[in-house]
């Protein structure tokens, strides 16, 4: 047995009172530059004239895909509990974009 193997360690999470505010959103804003992902998160709600943004998560492009990594995960567990997730239609223009689109050859956020 080999005693200088590390052993794994354990994260203990406590969620802060303060971010415990749940935020409801079908709207996903996603920019990015060479060092960092912006996640900005709203909700688009039928018969308003525009989208409030709720929440903005901020990561290293490592995390972004780590995230990325995880929801496939999960996405493949609950479709394998509950059944394929029915996606209708094309997706409603708007519902998800990226920022950099809309300025093309500018700089990146």
């Amino acid at each position: 047995m080999d005693n200088n193997k590390p052993q794994p360690q354990q994260l203990s999470i406590e969620i802060n009172p303060q971010v415990t505010k749940t935020a409801y959103s079908n709207l996903a804003i996603i920019s990015h530059s060479h060092s960092e992902f912006v996640l900005d998160f709203a909700s688009n709600l039928p018969g308003m004239p525009k989208a409030l943004v709720e929440s903005r998560i901020v990561m290293t492009p490592e995390h972004a895909k780590r995230l990325l990594n995880a929801l496939n995960d999960n996405i493949m567990k609950y479709e394998n509990q509950f059944g394929p997730i029915q996606l209708s239609g094309a997706p409603r223009p708007g519902s998800t974009f990226n920022l950099n689109d809309f300025n093309p050859g500018g700089s990146k956020s």
